[in-house]
């Protein structure tokens, strides 16, 4: 339980709508909705989002509230980027999710992004001098775009905007604790 309320924080949750690890995008809009804060998820049409296990096995939906076009990053106080190997590879090649990402790094607003997640980073030049984790097949694509990428359960990098990684779904306690205390500030 955060020690400062979260109720009235906004956060965007950007998706497509098949391939992110289930517990990637469920478990942090369970636990945010939970704390009071409110969760879009965008995607790129308003079908239902197929969640996906272990990157194969069929998951849970998630209907998502908006698309990528009719999305406004100054509506939100954090943006977060799940993995799902699928979904992050499919995510960095929409335009309208790219410059949604862009819009948060160019505005100094936080980002949390998990396991495949920071390709959505890599693709839009935002990891330079940055350092961070993620899922460790990436980590070669992260110091090729100037970062520097270590093997935590977190890592926090303030430089710039708020950057929030980490490495899988069995980081989520660590990052969600994170979350928490980089929406408290906000």
């Amino acid at each position: 339980m955060p020690a400062t309320d979260l109720s009235g924080r906004r956060v965007l949750a950007i998706v497509t709508n098949y391939g992110v690890e289930q517990d990637e995008l469920v478990v942090p809009l369970e636990h945010l909705q939970g704390e009071g804060v409110v969760v879009d998820v965008a995607a790129t049409s308003t079908d239902d989002v197929q969640t996906v296990v272990g990157d194969k096995d069929p998951g849970r939906t998630v209907t998502p509230t908006r698309t990528f076009a009719d999305t406004d990053a100054a509506d939100y106080d954090l943006l977060l980027v799940p993995g799902g190997t699928v979904n992050a590879d499919t995510l960095r090649l929409q335009d309208e999710a790219m410059e949604i990402v862009r819009s948060f790094t160019a505005a100094g607003k936080p980002v949390a992004a998990i396991c495949h997640g920071p390709w959505a980073l890599v693709e839009t030049a935002a990891v330079e001098g940055k350092t961070l984790t993620s899922y460790p097949s990436l980590e070669t694509d992260v110091l090729n775009a100037g970062g520097a990428w270590v093997d935590r359960e977190v890592v926090r990098d303030d430089e710039g905007y708020t950057l929030v990684t980490s490495r899988n779904p069995g980081d989520l306690d660590a990052f969600l604790r994170e979350v928490d205390s980089v929406l408290a500030a906000a």
